[in-house]
């Protein structure tokens, strides 16, 4: 949901600097890829060790550069099927870099006990349950339906899990951040099951006749 809505402001704010990226050659696959690489990185350099006010703050900058490349590819007249393709995979990295980090930031500093065994296995959970949100679309489109709804878009799980982790890093208990990746995992499924609903409405319709189309 908030990507949907973001998406006008961040045109407004990153036409400008993409058209001097273009200008200096830069391509929407390098921005996909370079950006993907920096969000494992900062996400397994930081996360784990439980640096939740510097880790955020970073992949937040980060992730709003990740914005750049489906306008520079729009603005460039440079949009294709293998750059959505490719920058829908390096997603799927990036995310399992974060929420990853995150389980094992869990398994390595919380004392043995109910809220680590939980937060480890709502953190896989939400790793898994990420990844099928795009798979689902994805499998959707690939036999003629259409799957973009949902409550949990990639921007809305993010920004719970990094409210989470920020809150945590500024002196919160942990089991809100516990809370934060459970609040993604069901976002997750639920829209997933949103998407299963919808496509199965639509491959469900019967076929119109030719001369009614």
């Amino acid at each position: 949901m908030l990507g949907q809505h973001g998406r006008g402001l961040t045109k407004a704010l990153f036409t400008r600097p993409a058209r001097l990226m273009a200008r200096v050659g830069i391509t929407p696959n390098m921005l996909t890829v370079a950006g993907t690489v920096l969000t494992i990185t900062v996400a397994v350099l930081t996360l784990p060790q439980g640096r939740f006010i510097l880790g955020p703050i970073l992949l937040a900058l980060v992730l709003v550069g990740d914005s750049f490349d489906g306008i520079l590819a729009r603005l460039t007249g440079t949009s294709s099927a293998f750059g959505a393709f490719l920058d829908s995979t390096m997603d799927r990295l990036a995310d399992g870099a974060i929420f990853g980090s995150l389980a094992v930031w869990a398994a390595l500093h919380l004392a043995p006990g109910p809220l680590r065994t939980w937060t480890i296995a709502i953190a896989v959970a939400a790793v898994v349950l990420a990844a099928t949100v795009p798979y689902a679309r994805a499998r959707a489109e690939s036999v003629g339906a259409t799957a973009a709804v949902g409550i949990a878009e990639r921007t809305d799980r993010l920004v719970v899990a990094a409210v989470g982790v920020l809150a945590v890093g500024l002196g919160a208990p942990v089991w809100v951040l516990t809370l934060a990746l459970a609040l993604v995992a069901v976002g997750s499924l639920v829209t997933v099951i949103q998407r299963v609903a919808t496509v199965r409405a639509q491959l469900s319709r019967p076929a119109q006749p030719e001369g009614r189309r």
